[in-house]
């Protein structure tokens, strides 16, 4: 059955080949200074930073500069980040670039004014932003985490060995995001799949998760099609406009809370890829692929019927005379084919992980009770080794 929700998604998006055009007319809303976000200096070779430069200039913007966000932005950039954002008063913050620009940038919007640490706040104590908000705009280069149009800010802490995602309400959304596709054209193959897997993944995490038939899972089905179709085309020639930009919208529509609403949601394949990823500093989708099958293999079981649902909407099994375990297997194994058709990374072993590690990583993910199976400590300890 349908829980009861509430759904207010407040974030603007202006979406298309000349969707950069419109960013004068939303600096127009916020005050003189503009702190600028990007990461390790991409978009000035590609000419975006002058292009955007000289947007903010003609609007008349003062615009500090916080550069080098790396692609897992840690404890101590956030601070960094803090410290610029309260000396230059920012009126807005304009992120470009891809997630982790974006997450980095809305970890800073509710940390600046806030009175305690927010490391320990936000993602130890998981406690909701009261303090001032500097409101977020986003420029972005890069699809797979839809943090364009979500509450999402994920952090690493390399001391304590946790990478952790603080889900934050709608008004720490975006106000506004730009999603021209041809600027996701010069990303790295490698990057680019990654991303696709980290759509997919948001995805299957609110997928499996409870029996009923209802209409968000018409809706994800109908979105990882269409992602898995378009990523095809894309691996082969990624200027592809058409596929990068359905590939763009289903990134944005994965995760802006809509499939959600009204059911529970798994989200354990994110917790030990992230834990994955505060040892090994991997890239984020790549981290998902390579503990996802073990995963799913693992839970399919308890909830057999959504994975032989799954198979035949989405994989286009043919049930045939087979039974339900066959079926929902078939489905897996074809995602394992796609995967590795689109050049992902199978194993953690594969980005850094060793045996000596596995029972850290453990320790360090967060356990869900959302999916079909609440896993013990040991059982993240033979996933994680059935990952290696």
């Amino acid at each position: 059955m349908l829980g009861n929700f509430i759904y207010h998604n407040p974030t603007k998006l202006y979406f298309g080949e000349n969707a950069l055009d419109n960013l004068s007319t939303e600096l127009a809303n916020y005050g003189e200074n503009v702190l600028l976000i990007y990461g390790g200096g991409s978009i000035k070779k590609t000419g975006l930073y002058d292009e955007i430069m000289t947007i903010l200039k003609k609007s008349g913007k003062t615009v500090p500069e916080i550069a080098g966000v790396m692609p897992n932005p840690t404890v101590e950039k956030l601070y960094e980040g803090c410290k610029i954002a309260k000396e230059s008063k920012a009126d807005l913050i304009l992120a470009v670039g891809g997630g982790s620009v974006c997450d980095y940038s809305k970890a800073v919007s509710v940390s600046t004014y806030c009175e305690e640490d927010p490391w320990d706040k936000y993602y130890i104590r998981m406690e909701d932003a009261d303090n001032e908000i500097i409101p977020v705009g986003c420029v972005l280069t890069m699809v797979g985490t839809g943090s364009e149009m979500n509450g999402g800010a994920v952090i690493t802490n390399h001391e304590t060995k946790l990478k952790i995602g603080h889900v934050f309400g709608s008004n720490v959304f975006p106000k506004f995001s730009i999603l021209n596709p041809k600027l996701t054209f010069t990303v790295p193959q490698y990057q680019m799949a990654a991303g696709f897997y980290d759509i997919l993944n948001h995805i299957t995490e609110q997928y499996f998760s409870n029996s009923d038939d209802n209409t968000s899972d018409y809706i994800m089905e109908g979105l990882m099609k269409s992602l898995i179709n378009s990523s095809r085309i894309a691996v082969k020639n990624p200027k592809d406009y058409e596929a990068r930009s359905n590939i763009m919208w289903t990134a944005a529509w994965a995760l802006n809370t809509l499939v959600a609403m009204g059911k529970s949601t798994d989200w354990m394949v994110h917790m030990i890829g992230q834990s994955v990823g505060a040892y090994t500093d991997a890239t984020h989708g790549m981290t998902l692929a390579a503990v996802s099958l073990p995963y799913y293999r693992y839970i399919m079981p308890y909830g057999l019927e959504k994975f032989k649902r799954f198979a035949i909407n989405v994989w286009n099994v043919n049930p045939g005379n087979k039974t339900d375990e066959e079926i929902a297997e078939e489905g897996l194994n074809a995602m394992e084919s796609w995967m590795k058709e689109i050049g992902l990374v199978m194993k953690i072993s594969e980005l850094g992980a060793t045996e000596d590690m596995i029972e850290g990583i453990a320790n360090g993910t967060f356990i869900m009770e959302g999916g079909y199976k609440v896993l013990t400590h040991e059982e993240i300890v033979s996933i994680l080794k059935a990952s290696m």
